[in-house]
């Protein structure tokens, strides 16, 4: 048998497992800003003992020093000032983590995805975004600009948070609410006779040339001039166009034909388009969402829409639900 003991097996460092709980770190800081541990106790709201042993159990946990003691008080040693600095970086990268968590739980801070068909020129969209955006600076908003059908999958998946259709719609998975309405109306050169009218009739749009756009919402209006022409007998000439809704209103301008739009698309200026409402032709807006999306962000935004709806929501003789 050897004379020699043998030394006790140090564990590695990675093995080691560190109980360091956020008061033991308050405490350090507290006794290195003021020097003393009764001072630190006497701040953090403890007695000094309790300051002192803390401290003591971490220096015995680390396997180092962080404090001379004197009987006047204390001072950090070379590896308090190091163990120190990078604890007050930690604390503040825990500070803010916690801030950010609660900016997200709360729908301050995150994301919210928006589809959109209509026009964003103005209206009441273009308010909402407006609104919400000024009163949540640390929300970043994404808006697509697509057709019904793939508006309404996307949300289904998540891919959207919130999608504004025309119509009111039963859609699996989903709420829907009605929100807003828009009057329709015709696009037509500023040279046309019929733009000497406050209002139009369906009546007056008998043989007119219609363009459209192939891209959304283009069928849509298609469909729609289709549906209230046919109820007079009619059967309208309308032309597609592989271009989007700003290169196809020069074309309205230069004659090429009339087309219809949503009442917020007028606040978008081209030169030689003047807009004219179609008599008792309103179309209802409303937005859908999942029920089991759970951003925070998208519950403030359909707070505030709600509480804009409620004074944006006049009521009309007729409405029509058919989408574009």
């Amino acid at each position: 048998m050897s004379g020699h003991s043998q030394a006790p097996r140090q564990e590695p460092v990675e093995d080691m497992e560190f109980d360091i709980r956020l008061k033991d770190i308050r405490y350090l800081i507290a006794a290195a800003e003021y020097g003393s541990f009764r001072k630190a106790g006497g701040i953090v709201g403890v007695h000094e003992s309790a300051v002192s042993r803390s401290i003591r159990d971490l220096e015995d946990r680390l396997g180092a020093a962080l404090f001379i003691r004197y009987p006047t008080g204390v001072s950090l040693t070379e590896a308090g000032r190091s163990f120190i600095a990078r604890a007050r970086r930690a604390l503040g990268q825990l500070h803010r983590a916690t801030q950010e968590a609660g900016s997200f739980g709360r729908g301050e801070a995150g994301i919210i995805r928006v589809g959109v068909l209509s026009s964003l020129a103005s209206g009441f969209i273009w308010d909402l975004l407006n609104h919400y955006l000024n009163e949540n600076l640390n929300v970043r908003t994404e808006v697509t600009e697509a057709g019904p059908s793939a508006h309404v999958v996307a949300v289904q998946r998540h891919q959207l948070d919130v999608a504004f259709l025309t119509g009111t719609h039963v859609i699996e998975g989903c709420d829907c609410q009605h929100l807003w309405n828009e009057r329709v109306l015709v696009a037509l050169p500023r040279s046309d006779l019929l733009s000497r009218k406050r209002e139009i009739h369906w009546n007056d749009l008998e043989g007119r040339r219609f363009i459209i756009s192939e891209s959304d919402p283009g069928p849509e209006i298609f469909d729609y001039i289709v549906k209230h022409l046919a109820d007079l007998g009619r059967h309208p000439t309308i032309e597609r166009h592989s271009v989007g809704r700003d290169n196809l209103m020069p074309l309205v301008a230069i004659g090429q034909g009339l087309t219809l739009v949503s009442e917020a698309a007028k606040g978008a200026r081209f030169r030689g388009v003047v807009y004219r409402p179609i008599r008792g032709t309103i179309l209802p807006f409303s937005a859908i969402w999942s029920v089991t999306n759970d951003n925070p962000a998208l519950r403030r935004f359909l707070s505030l829409a709600r509480a804009m709806s409620r004074s944006a929501l006049p009521c009309f003789m007729m409405v029509t639900s058919f989408p574009f």
